[in-house]
């Protein structure tokens, strides 16, 4: 089964503050804001929305296609995702400009306040997916990128038939209600967190059950408290796995992406695609960096099985490995 994978490919550079941010922002003073953070650490890992999906999915038995534009910059992190297994044979890499970078300031509660540079990024609708895959995917997913790329992606997938999966999460402050509106149309599932949930029921007036109406499967993210996924008249609350400690929650929600979307590719039942979504954040969280994390299938499954009864489904994974 293929999948292509749509959106930002980037450079993060990850810091931590030794405080907490609430301690120094006063509430009656936020329409003049002027603050600075001076940080104990920083560090700079391979990033960006659809390439750290990739990066997880990869690891569990799929070979996904990246598709989004990079800068001049990019040949080292070609090498690394080819390396993880992801194809990266249709990425534009522009010479003019650098990869989109992403700036993260975490405190010691896990906040984080963040700036992001578009970069090769902010010319994404330069490209056409029809015109770079010579065979139509069986999925394609829609995340973060240029806007009006996400709008253009999002229209193709209808053209070519192929079912999408609609993850706007950063850039719904950017979207309006009508391009929300616009771009979810069709797609057989939508992921957001609970916070840009909220932010596209005001811009478009749709409310949950609207929503729930609209799109076959819906994924509301709830950080530590899991998730939610709602599916025609049900729903079911996915808890998050648990940690053995935490470092940093940078990438979570995408590592979260990849575990899900693996089992909704395969069929399996969306509370076990869900929890090994779970858990694949939970690598995550254990480590600083998106990418930073690893395992075997062998070890992920018996992880998962430490905790959760998959039925067997797993197998396939276990048997997708041995194939290898």
């Amino acid at each position: 089964m293929s999948i292509i994978l749509t959106g930002s490919i980037a450079y993060d550079y990850l810091m931590r503050f030794p405080g907490r941010f609430v301690e120094h922002i006063i509430t009656e003073d936020l329409h003049q804001v002027s603050l600075s953070f001076l940080v104990d650490e920083m560090t700079k890992h391979w990033g960006g929305v659809a390439a750290n999906i990739a990066f997880t999915m990869a690891m569990l038995g799929v070979k996904p296609t990246l598709f989004g534009t990079a800068g001049r910059d990019f040949g080292e992190y070609r090498q690394w995702l080819e390396s993880r297994g992801v194809d990266c044979s249709i990425v534009p890499q522009l010479k003019d400009v650098f990869t989109a970078s992403f700036f993260a300031n975490t405190d010691l509660d896990n906040n984080q306040i963040a700036s992001f540079y578009a970069g090769a990024m902010g010319r994404a609708s330069e490209y056409k997916l029809a015109e770079a895959v010579k065979t139509k995917p069986d999925w394609i997913v829609v995340s973060p990128n240029d806007p009006k790329a996400m709008s253009m992606l999002c229209a193709e997938a209808r053209a070519m038939g192929v079912p999408f999966i609609y993850d706007p999460s950063q850039q719904v402050p950017r979207l309006s209600g009508e391009e929300l509106t616009q771009d979810m149309e069709g797609a057989y599932a939508m992921i957001v967190n609970a916070y840009e949930a909220s932010i596209i029921g005001k811009k478009t007036g749709l409310s949950l059950e609207d929503l729930r109406a609209k799109i076959p499967v819906l994924v509301i993210t709830k950080g530590k408290r899991g998730s939610t996924i709602y599916h025609g008249d049900t729903h079911e609350d996915v808890p998050a796995f648990p940690e053995v400690h935490i470092s940093d929650p940078t990438g979570v929600g995408d590592a979260f992406r990849a575990g899900l979307i693996r089992g909704i590719m395969s069929g399996w039942p969306l509370t076990l695609s869900g929890l090994v979504g779970s858990l694949c954040a939970t690598y995550v969280l254990e480590q600083v960096g998106t990418q930073s994390h690893t395992f075997t299938i062998p070890e992920f499954v018996a992880r998962f099985r430490g905790t959760y009864d998959d039925k067997g489904v797993l197998d396939e994974l276990l048997e997708s490995a041995s194939v290898e």
